[in-house]
C-alpha cells in the first residue's frame, strides 16, 4: 500500500477551501491563526442526556412524510441491555479507562471507531443514538445485491434510473451496463440512479428495503430501518453509528466490496442517443472517480462510503490499516466545519491507532448468536477469535482440580468399603 505525504494535500486543499470561500463570498473556511476573543469556540454536540435514543432528529422538510394511507412508522425497540456491553449503553463520549480524551475538532453527532477483524469498539460516541445513514446505507444494499445477483448480467438503463432524485453516475436510457459496474457506480460514485437499477432485479423499491431490513435484523442491527435503496430520506429511516459498523464490517467480507471501495478509478459506458430527439447525440463513456476522500488522503486507507442529505447531514464510514491492524470509524450526522468528515475521520483513527490493543469499551455482535424478542442478543459477544474455543482462566482451572478431587475421593471411599466388606466375609 503505497503511502502519501497527506499533509501537504490536505493543506493543498485548505488553500483551494480559502480562495473559493473568498471568491464565492461563502463562510470562510477556519483560520489557523488563533481565535479572536469574539469568537465561540467550536463544541463537539452534546449527546450526554441521550436526545436520539429512541429516532433521528425532527426532519426539516416533508421528505419523511409517509404517502396517503401509509401509516407513520413507530420508533424501533431498544434492545435491553445494550448491544455490545453495558457501556455502549452511554449516550456520551465512551472512551477505555485511563485513555486520553478524544479528539476535539469533531462535529459528528455520533461516531465510532472499531477493529474491523475483532469486532472490539475501541472508543464511540452516543454508539446506539439513532441518526439518518444517508448514502452510507448503499453499504447494506451493496451486501444484499452482491449475494443475490449475477455480477456478469448486462441490465439495460431506463428513463426511470435516469429520472431518480440526488447524486447520479450517469446512466442513461438504452445503455448497457453489466452488474459489477453498476456496483462499481454504487460503491464509489454514490449513484442513486445505480441504487435504483439494482433495486429493480431486487423486487423494485419496496422488495429492495425489505431484504435489506432483513438483513439487517439478521446482524443484529436493531437501530436500522432503510426506507430507500439509495438513502435518499423517508419515513423510518434510522441508523446508528453502532449499527453503520457492523454493517460495514459484514460488507467488508464480501472480497469484492472490500475491492470496489479501495478503487480510485474506472471506466463507465455511456447511452445512444435519444432517437426521439433529433438534436441528441450519442453519450460516449467516461471515467468515475472515488468520492471518499480519504481514500486519498490517508496513508493506509482500505476505502469507505459517503452520505449526505439535508436531514441526515454529513455521514461516513471508513476503514485503515496500519502495522497489520484494521480498523473501521463511522460518522453520523457531522458538519463540514471545523473539518471535513474525512479529516474527522483521519483525526478518530489516530487516536484509536494510538491506544493499546488491549483498550476497548464493546463489542460488535456475534452475527452467529439469535436476537431476543426484545432485540437483544442472548448469546455473549465473540471473542478475539471466533474460530477457537476461549482460552480457559484461572477459576476454570481451579473448578476443574475441585471436579477431580471430589470424584477421586468418593472412589477411594468405596473402594475401602468394599475392601472392608470382602475382610469381614472372610473373617465369617
Amino acid at each position: 500500500m503505497r503511502i502519501r505525504d497527506a499533509y501537504h494535500r490536505a493543506a493543498l486543499c485548505l488553500g483551494a477551501a480559502l480562495t473559493v470561500a473568498a471568491v464565492i463570498g461563502g463562510t470562510a473556511a477556519p483560520s489557523l491563526a488563533a481565535p479572536s476573543s469574539t469568537t465561540t469556540p467550536f463544541a463537539t454536540p452534546n449527546t450526554d442526556g441521550c436526545p436520539q435514543k429512541t429516532r433521528p432528529p425532527a426532519p426539516i422538510d416533508e421528505s419523511e412524510v409517509p404517502s396517503p394511507g401509509e401509516p407513520t412508522p413507530t420508533a424501533l425497540p431498544i434492545p435491553s441491555p445494550p448491544l455490545g456491553g453495558s457501556r455502549m449503553g452511554e449516550c456520551g463520549v465512551v472512551i477505555p479507562k485511563g485513555a486520553p480524551p478524544a479528539p476535539q475538532d469533531i462535529s459528528a453527532t455520533a461516531w465510532m471507531v472499531s477493529d474491523l477483524d475483532t469486532g472490539e469498539v475501541l472508543a464511540a460516541k452516543d454508539p446506539h443514538g439513532r441518526y439518518r445513514p444517508a448514502s452510507t446505507i448503499k453499504v447494506l444494499l451493496a451486501t444484499v445485491a452482491l449475494r443475490k445477483l449475477d455480477l456478469n448480467k448486462v441490465v439495460t438503463g431506463t428513463q426511470e434510473d435516469a429520472n431518480v432524485d440526488g447524486t447520479k453516475v450517469g446512466i442513461g436510457p438504452g445503455g448497457h451496463y453489466t452488474n459489477k459496474q453498476l456496483m462499481q457506480a454504487l460503491i464509489m460514485a454514490s449513484g442513486n440512479d445505480a441504487a435504483h437499477a439494482i433495486a429493480a432485479q431486487l423486487g423494485g423499491d419496496a422488495g429492495a428495503v425489505t431484504k435489506m431490513n432483513e438483513l439487517a435484523k439478521s446482524l443484529h442491527a436493531m437501530d436500522t430501518r432503510a426506507a430507500s435503496p439509495s438513502g435518499l430520506d423517508g419515513p423510518g429511516m434510522s441508523t446508528s453509528a453502532y449499527d453503520l459498523s457492523l454493517l460495514f464490517r459484514e460488507a467488508m467480507s464480501i472480497p469484492l466490496f472490500a475491492e470496489l471501495i479501495h478503487t480510485e478509478q474506472v471506466d463507465f459506458p455511456g447511452y445512444p442517443k435519444d432517437p426521439k430527439n433529433p438534436d441528441d447525440t450519442d453519450h460516449p463513456g467516461y471515467p468515475i472517480g472515488n468520492d471518499n476522500h480519504l481514500l486519498y488522503e490517508y496513508d493506509g486507507a482500505i476505502g469507505g462510503k459517503t452520505g449526505f442529505t439535508d436531514d441526515a447531514r454529513q455521514t461516513f464510514v471508513a476503514a485503515a490499516e496500519r502495522n497489520g491492524r484494521r480498523l473501521a470509524v463511522t460518522l453520523l450526522k457531522a458538519d463540514v466545519k471545523p473539518l471535513r468528515p474525512y479529516l474527522q475521520a483521519a483525526a478518530l483513527l489516530d487516536y484509536a491507532f494510538a491506544l493499546p490493543k488491549s483498550a476497548t469499551v464493546g463489542d460488535l455482535p456475534d452475527t452467529n448468536s439469535k436476537p431476543s424478542k426484545t432485540g437483544a442478543v442472548l448469546a455473549s459477544p465473540p471473542s478475539k477469535d471466533t474460530n477457537q474455543q476461549a482460552a480457559p482462566t484461572e477459576d476454570d482451572n481451579h473448578a476443574g482440580t475441585r471436579t477431580l478431587l471430589v470424584v477421586g475421593g468418593i472412589v477411594l471411599v468405596l473402594a475401602l468399603l468394599l475392601g472392608a466388606r470382602r475382610l469381614n466375609k472372610q473373617r465369617h
